[in-house]
């Protein structure tokens, strides 16, 4: 019997850790699923952008260089004869359904999420709000996001209570000399430079013990140089922050940890506010506001839609996380707002959707009534959890697929024309897909750009550069 083949739409983690995880588990239990001592798999991971790694590369914070080096894990992955890398070829652009229906055994789905969930409170339409997503995007050099990025306000106010929130309201903190040990892009560097923040207040719905930053973010906001850390006596007191509070908190590890360097920041802050001064006790030029118990209810323009202030409400959460509103409002004046309240995977033509859950349509990574159809990562589960929880999200969908391989009639090997290569159907339709070798080409460039400036790499962020630089134009 042939081998199964398989696509990947999307090439960042999810899609790599799905590649690699299903070539594995098909070795390991080939017998066991019936499949034949022969049995394996040769996988197409296609990519809509000139190169791989998704969110590693265009997702996370430049000053995370230690997550990025997940892409030497993804490199090695990619270098397996088993996985051709197809980049520069967009899902229902470049390709369709039924193109690779026709073609593939199974076809999964791993397109992440690059939008933000729509913020709806009254104002939110004003000039100066931004979701973070496309903040992301500018100081990550997503190809085609804008090289410029408008950084005039003084007083920036940052929705959100999560690691992106956090990443967003530290780079508008950061002096960008303190990023030239990282890839980030030139005009990035140079908008950064140029950034009129002094203030930047972070507002969290709910109490200290329900904020959802990881302990790596509070330990990067401790050491922000040039940084006063500014935190509230309410927020700490013994009647907010109750022994049931921590005694809830405490059940889960995690959370216990992010509580405890919470309190450590607040111990920290204590001495910044009193001499306004930085972690080392250098002068501050720039505040770092943390508030909690407090909920975003408007945003206030002017006559001509500019942003002048934040409306709040003061709230209470009780240990389990239910939060009330108290009817106590006040106004904070700002001249800039982003939201960081989660991403919202986009929709893929042709594949159900669900729009409460935000995800694809599909349950354990099975799209409804499609057979052989999957998804995985953020596209699967929605914008939550670590880059590593992907790897146990893939092998959920993973275990599904062999399932059904082995209990379908030709034990899944079900396209019926697997004999014709997607790559030729791409060049008659004028594009021509970018491989792992391109890659390599792409990441050498990088590499020796840093190098002429004692930097390890610097990242280009032009699509049609990235395309020239691929090909060896």
């Amino acid at each position: 019997m042939r081998d199964f083949k398989v696509a990947v739409i999307g090439a960042g983690p999810a899609g790599v850790y799905v590649s690699d995880i299903l070539l594995r588990q098909i070795e390991a239990k080939r017998d066991a699923l019936g499949l034949g001592e022969n049995a394996t798999a040769y996988i197409d991971l296609f990519e809509k952008l000139p190169v791989p790694f998704g969110l590693v590369r265009y997702g996370v914070a430049p000053d995370h260089p230690a997550i990025k080096y997940i892409i030497g894990a993804l490199e090695k992955t990619l270098n397996n004869p088993q996985i051709r890398l197809l980049a520069d070829v967009e899902f229902g652009r470049d390709i369709y359904l039924d193109d690779i229906r026709a073609r593939y055994d199974a076809v999964i789905f791993a397109t992440g999420a690059i939008d933000d969930r729509p913020l709806t409170i009254p104002g939110s339409d004003a000039k100066d709000v931004y979701g973070a997503a496309k903040f992301v995007e500018w100081y990550d050099g997503y190809p085609t996001a804008s090289p410029h990025w408008p950084l005039e306000a003084r007083t920036v106010a940052v929705l959100g209570g999560g690691n992106v929130a956090m990443d967003v309201s530290r780079l508008l903190a950061r002096y960008p000399q303190d990023l030239l040990h990282t890839d980030i892009p030139n005009n990035v560097y140079d908008g950064l430079e140029a950034n009129k923040a002094e203030d930047i207040h972070v507002f969290v719905r709910r109490d200290v013990t329900h904020a959802k930053f990881s302990v790596q973010e509070l330990r990067e906001l401790e050491t922000l140089p040039g940084v006063e850390i500014v935190t509230y006596d309410d927020d700490f007191a013994p009647e907010t922050l109750t022994q049931e509070h921590l005694a809830q908190a405490s059940e889960d590890k995690l959370t216990r940890q992010m509580v405890d360097e919470l309190l450590a920041v607040r111990e920290m802050s204590v001495k910044m506010m009193a001499e306004h001064v930085d972690f080392e006790g250098n002068p501050a030029r720039r505040r770092f506001y943390l508030h909690f118990n407090a909920n975003p209810v408007e945003i206030i323009t002017s006559d001509d839609g500019h942003v002048q202030a934040v409306r709040i409400e003061k709230t209470t959460t009780t240990p389990q996380g239910a939060m009330s509103g108290t009817g106590e409002f006040s106004d904070i004046p700002v001249q800039a707002v982003y939201h960081a309240i989660g991403y919202k995977p986009a929709e893929v033509a042709g594949i159900p959707y669900d729009e409460a859950a935000y995800t694809l349509d599909n349950q354990g990574g099975r799209i409804a009534g499609m057979p052989f159809v999957y998804v995985t990562g953020w596209a699967k589960r929605g914008p939550v959890g670590l880059i590593g929880s992907t790897k146990s999200d893939a092998l959920e969908t993973v275990e599904n697929i062999l399932e059904d391989w082995a209990h379908s009639a030709e034990h899944g090997r079900v396209a019926t024309q697997t004999e014709l290569d997607i790559v030729q159907l791409l060049e008659e339709r004028g594009v021509k897909p970018l491989d792992y070798a391109a890659w390599q080409k792409v990441d050498a460039y990088e590499r020796a750009m840093g190098a002429r400036v004692e930097r390890e790499h610097i990242k280009v962020i032009d699509e049609n550069q990235l395309r020239s630089i691929a090909r060896g134009e």
